[in-house]
């Protein structure tokens, strides 16, 4: 039993050690080599370090796992589909790139994660008493198959989260962005404004088509490419009309306040629509947790009563 709790321990220290790996650097940005950032934070200080000094310096995480699963990664998308890497690296850039992993490096965190549970299952099943072997069967292959699949929830997860967010800040930047080109602004200096405004998802998706546009990416190709990094349907339209207008010459501001109320009418309808849900979404927890609690309460004392009766 002793050996049971021990591997059990084991392995969930194990599980949260790769994914506090994959959420250290969920920010959804692209960030600089920890090495050289340790490297540059040692010359400004004025200490003198060695570079092995420096590289032990770092985290265990960034030292040792992530690598090695980079370089399973590399490995295992030699044998992997390239429809199924192509899946995941859509997926993953939907969800902003939160972690510091490639396509091919996920789905290997995928398949070691099934492995792993798989493995303890048996290793538990060994030492354990002898039991069916139909039941022993589908705890293996239901432990193997909740390893390979948490990480796909948790970006899905994270691809959710996301969407929802960037669609709830949609219509408070589309007025400022009306502001200020009605201000004078052009729609570029605009952008800037709405991303420095804020500190959110959709901010961070101005800032990045900005810097496109002044890498020298046209405006077209940069709002379309931001369209396809979020997925969603209103950033589409939105895209759609700001290219209609350029080509057409309409007006930028007035385009802007149609798409700003049609946003906002969109964001009162899609709370009406979750607050429709709330009630059906209730009664799973009130079935299984509530009223099993009250029963309890009101028939003990009756069925006390009838066994001392009896």
């Amino acid at each position: 039993m002793g050996l049971i709790i021990f591997g059990a321990v084991v392995l969930v220290g194990a599980i949260a050690v790769v994914i506090f790996s994959l959420r250290r650097n969920a920010t959804g940005v692209d960030e600089d080599d920890p090495l050289q950032e340790r490297l540059a934070e040692f010359i400004q200080r004025g200490d003198v370090a060695s570079l092995e000094e420096i590289e032990l310096s770092q985290p265990f995480s960034e030292r040792v796992i992530i690598p090695v699963i980079r370089r399973i990664g590399e490995f295992s998308a030699r044998f992997t589909p390239q429809k199924a890497i192509q899946d995941t690296a859509r997926k993953l850039e939907l969800a902003g790139n939160p972690w510091p992993v490639d396509a091919p490096t996920f789905l290997a965190i995928r398949f070691i994660l099934g492995i792993v549970l798989g493995g303890f299952l048996v290793a538990v099943i060994a030492i354990s008493p002898p039991s069916s072997a139909t039941d022993n069967f589908l705890y293996i292959g239901g432990a193997t198959f909740a390893g390979f699949f948490l990480p796909h929830l948790m970006l899905t997860s994270r691809i959710t989260r996301r969407q929802s967010e960037v669609k709830k800040a949609m219509p408070d930047a589309l007025d400022l962005l009306t502001i200020c080109v009605e201000a004078g602004l052009g729609f570029d200096a605009a952008m800037s404004k709405v991303s420095e405004k804020w500190e959110n998802e959709l901010s961070l998706a101005f800032a990045r088509a900005i810097r496109e546009i002044q890498l020298g990416k046209t405006r077209r190709e940069a709002l379309k490419d931001m369209s396809e990094r979020l997925g969603l349907p209103e950033m589409t339209s939105f895209v759609a009309a700001i290219i209609q207008s350029e080509q057409l010459g309409v007006s930028m501001a007035r385009v802007l306040r149609i798409q700003s109320d049609q946003m906002r009418v969109k964001r009162r309808q899609y709370a009406e629509e979750q607050a429709h849900k709330a009630p059906v979404k209730m009664i799973i927890p009130m079935a299984l947790l509530i009223f099993p609690s009250i029963m309890i309460i009101i028939l003990t004392p009756a069925a006390l009563q009838i066994a001392n009766a009896l």
